[in-house]
């Protein structure tokens, strides 16, 4: 949030905003990809550790940015410095969702509850921390916004080496990188299936939804810009922690404990059709409809906010399949390659978020977005309940 309206008011266009995000991504990809390898090699612990200490040393190093330099050398120092963080990022994110397999109860729903609560939880987070973004760069400035950042994390990571629980898998010497590759047919199109549902979100989320407010709310003034960073970042933070408490609920939503593993998996084809419907009602209504108008942003924000709980449903039981699908001793690596095409899905919907909005505005994001949530649900649509299924407890 701090860099995308940073450098929209420096005058970035969408497409250069988007390419500010691209390495974030692509490093995403990569760092997914070989994270999982890594930690079956070395060890869940130590990929969790390398993830925040770099996370805090890509934020040092984004306080270098000097506002001197010309706009291609200030794109191209973000984009590596991102890339880092998009490094520190999944290797945090992938060590712990896979710690999740070994330590959450195997009995009465237990893996579904506690995927849900940890991802619920670190998205709600993450919500409070895109309005944090907004309000730290209106009241204090970039850099100080980033050196706050970077002590907090650093706190977080020494509460983390101290509070590390026992039993996590130490790594084997002998572990293969070819071993990432699945050859499990559910892990591959599960994995499919998640590229195109973030695509889908990140399509309008990254680029397009934050420049249309910004066009509907500010009026060029320090003062109009300063309001519209508190109500575009109020609306990313809202929309996140709703979609983080309704991912932390979605086992008492769907009743989960009372249901088999084949009930579960009919339930991810039934939600994913479902969420096919807002995108393309948005869509048609943004095309529709000429200019922007209170009504119609209203209906906007209540829509994606509808968007954001089906979609959470969707995403919880996504993390339960995959954990539930793979088998312990490869649980990293198959992990890893998921959250890799996660990545892909989310470089995807970030292109394609800068691209359409300069094309044609919110209208193109969102239809693009319901296209994109369509071929989710075909990847979804080939899953196969596994022979071994769990009874409900």
């Amino acid at each position: 949030m701090l860099v995308l309206l940073h450098f929209h008011t420096l005058g970035f266009s969408p497409v250069q905003l988007a390419y500010l995000f691209l390495l974030y991504e692509i490093a995403g990809v990569i760092t997914n990809l070989s994270a999982g390898w890594v930690a079956a090699r070395f060890g869940l612990t130590s990929t969790l550790y390398a993830g925040s200490s770099l996370q805090v040393l890509a934020l040092l190093a984004l306080t270098q940015l000097d506002p001197a330099w010309s706009i291609t050398a200030s794109v191209v120092f973000v984009m590596l410095v991102q890339g880092l963080s998009g490094v520190a990022k999944d290797l945090t994110k992938m060590s712990s969702k896979s710690a999740v397999k070994i330590l959450a109860p195997a009995m009465g729903g237990g893996l579904f509850r506690w995927v849900a609560i940890l991802t619920g939880s670190k998205n709600t987070v993450k919500g409070s921390g895109f309005l944090l973004g907004a309000v730290l760069l209106a009241i204090f400035g970039f850099v100080p916004s980033l050196l706050t950042m970077a002590a907090i994390l650093f706190v977080i990571l020494i509460g983390v080496v101290i509070g590390m629980p026992k039993g996590l898998p130490v790594g084997r010497k002998d572990a293969k990188f070819s071993e990432v590759f699945s050859k499990n047919r559910n892990i591959n199109w599960l994995s499919a299936s998640r590229l195109f549902l973030f695509g889908a979100r990140d399509v309008w989320f990254v680029v397009g939804i934050p420049i249309y407010f910004y066009a509907v709310l500010s009026d060029g003034t320090t003062e109009g810009n300063r309001s519209a960073f508190f109500m575009i970042g109020t609306f990313m933070a809202v929309w996140t922690i709703l979609y983080g408490i309704v991912q932390g609920l979605a086992p008492r939503i769907l009743k989960a404990a009372s249901r088999s593993d084949a009930k579960i998996l009919a339930l991810a084809k039934r939600w994913v059709r479902l969420l096919i419907i807002v995108p393309t009602f948005l869509a048609g209504l943004v095309w529709l409809v000429p200019g922007p108008s209170n009504i119609l942003t209203a209906t906007i924000v209540v829509g994606l906010l509808v968007f954001g709980g089906i979609f959470a449903v969707n995403s919880a039981l996504h993390s339960f399949l995959i954990l539930n699908l793979t088998d312990a001793k490869r649980v990293t690596m198959d992990v890893g390659f998921y959250y890799m095409a996660n990545a892909v899905g989310r470089l995807v919907g970030t292109v394609l978020s800068g691209f359409t909005y300069q094309m044609g505005g919110l209208s193109i994001c969102l239809g693009t977005a319901a296209v994109m949530i369509s071929l989710s649900w075909f990847g979804t649509s080939q899953l196969k309940a596994p022979k071994t299924d769990r009874v409900a407890a």
